[in-house]
């Protein structure tokens, strides 16, 4: 895994999120994105919040990682068999955090990245192979079988796909 690639890529994606927060005006916020039911806040909110998750899908690794095969594959499963009320919570969170003002949403997005510029500086490269079974139905950027380091790398696909779909008039 290129580390530094990873941390560049973070960098980018934090300084497009604040110019995306900075050129936005108030209708802006309020316009519908292309291809979901959100607005551009509530779409900019999920997108801080496809960073935020990483946090909770890395203890899911280290833990899960650890289990059998078979523990891994029907935890998956399970969580698979959940996707129709992931769905729901998933945009319900979003339109809530949309009312997050920018400046509250920028502070998030700053601490998000800087903790996981921390956690993969000291994650051990072992860790980083270190992998479990994923419910696919619940993202697309979710593959069958992810690592730690897919983990890391997959926030930025998220990013960039849902940045696509803003739409800014600027």
């Amino acid at each position: 895994m290129d580390r530094r690639a990873v941390h560049e890529q973070w960098e980018r994606d934090r300084a497009a999120f604040h110019a995306l927060l900075a050129a936005a005006t108030a209708a802006d916020m309020r316009r519908p994105s292309r291809g979901t039911r959100w607005t551009n806040r509530q779409l900019l909110f999920h997108m801080l919040f496809g960073y935020q998750v990483v946090r909770a899908l890395q203890l899911l690794v280290r833990v899960v990682g650890r289990l059998p095969d078979p523990v891994s594959r029907g935890f998956a499963r399970a969580l698979d068999a959940a996707a129709a009320p992931f769905d729901v919570v998933n945009y319900l969170g979003s339109c809530g955090g949309g009312l997050l003002g920018p400046r509250w949403m920028g502070w998030w997005f700053d601490r998000i990245v800087a903790s996981l510029h921390r956690s993969l500086d000291r994650a051990a490269e072992a860790d980083l192979a270190r992998g479990m079974h994923y419910p696919v139905r619940w993202d697309p950027f979710f593959t069958p079988r992810m690592t730690l380091a897919d983990v890391y790398r997959y926030p930025a696909r998220h990013f960039a796909f849902h940045r696509r779909q803003l739409t800014f008039t600027a």
